[in-house]
């Protein structure tokens, strides 16, 4: 078991930069192994905090990317055929529940809400997750704790959790630093100066304030940490701000326009 669990540690410790009391925040909902549902935009930073609380608190992490062909035999297992006949794998969830780790369904939305009923039972007094397949009922280890993300401002109506899911979780919501922090974390992220960073979080807002005006989402810190790289490597920050931050997020070509037009101006 104790190999098993290591494979799960995160050994080095993810650098996350805190806005708010999250921290604290995170740390008494797992004292109590409160479900935690994280709220916010794409690339604020909602991975990385959990990837830096499981570390914080020596726990193992075992994230899954959800998506709308996951099944519920993903989460929990499956039986396979092999030489000797058939055997039973677990799936992530399940394995979670066993060792004590930190179950983390990174967009959970995406998944099919037939699939995501399954979480039900762990996240309630019961704490357990039937194996039907297999006959088994799991009490899950008192270490474990089950985490969920996604970006409420990007789902369709299609593609929101039920409320009998969402009432079963405490939340926390996320969203993009204020200027001087995100320009902080740039830097240090890449190790770019602050100057540069800062024109990049100011792109960065320029393309946030385009949002439900031509743009489905703005620019994330995480674009703008890639745009940092490029720099990094020589490219000059026009064509790097271009390709990092304008490129990956819209074709229209209005859009496209304007935001060149802003890294000009920022980079003249």
């Amino acid at each position: 078991m104790s190999a098993e669990i290591d494979q799960y540690l995160i050994t080095q410790e993810p650098y996350y930069q805190p806005q708010h009391d999250e921290i604290e925040l995170y740390e008494a909902a797992y004292a109590e192994r409160l479900p935690v549902m994280i709220k916010g935009p794409t690339g604020c930073g909602k991975s990385r905090f959990i990837e830096h609380m499981a570390w914080h608190l020596g726990k193992p992490l075992i994230t899954v990317a959800c998506n709308e062909d996951m099944t519920a035999s993903d989460l929990v297992g499956r039986y396979l055929l092999d030489a000797d006949g058939t055997r039973w794998l677990d799936g992530p969830l399940t394995v979670a529940a066993r060792i004590g780790a930190v179950c983390y369904l990174d967009e959970v939305v995406e998944a099919r809400q037939d699939t995501t009923v399954v979480i039900h039972p762990l996240t309630d007094h019961r704490r357990t997750l039937p194996l039907d397949k297999k006959g088994e009922v799991i009490n899950a280890h008192e270490d474990f704790q089950l985490v969920i993300s996604y970006n409420p401002g990007y789902q369709s109506l299609m593609k929101d959790l039920k409320q009998s899911t969402k009432q079963r979780f405490s939340a926390l919501d996320f969203d993009y630093a204020p200027t001087a922090l995100e320009a902080s974390i740039i830097a240090k992220e890449t190790g770019i100066d602050e100057e540069n960073a800062a024109k990049l979080v100011k792109i960065g807002e320029t393309a946030r304030n385009l949002k439900g005006h031509g743009l489905d989402e703005g620019i994330s810190t995480r674009l703008l940490v890639y745009a940092a790289k490029l720099f990094n490597r020589g490219i000059k920050p026009r064509a790097a701000c271009r390709m990092a931050l304008v490129r990956p997020i819209t074709d229209d070509k209005d859009i496209v326009a304007t935001l060149d037009h802003a890294i000009e101006a920022v980079f003249d």
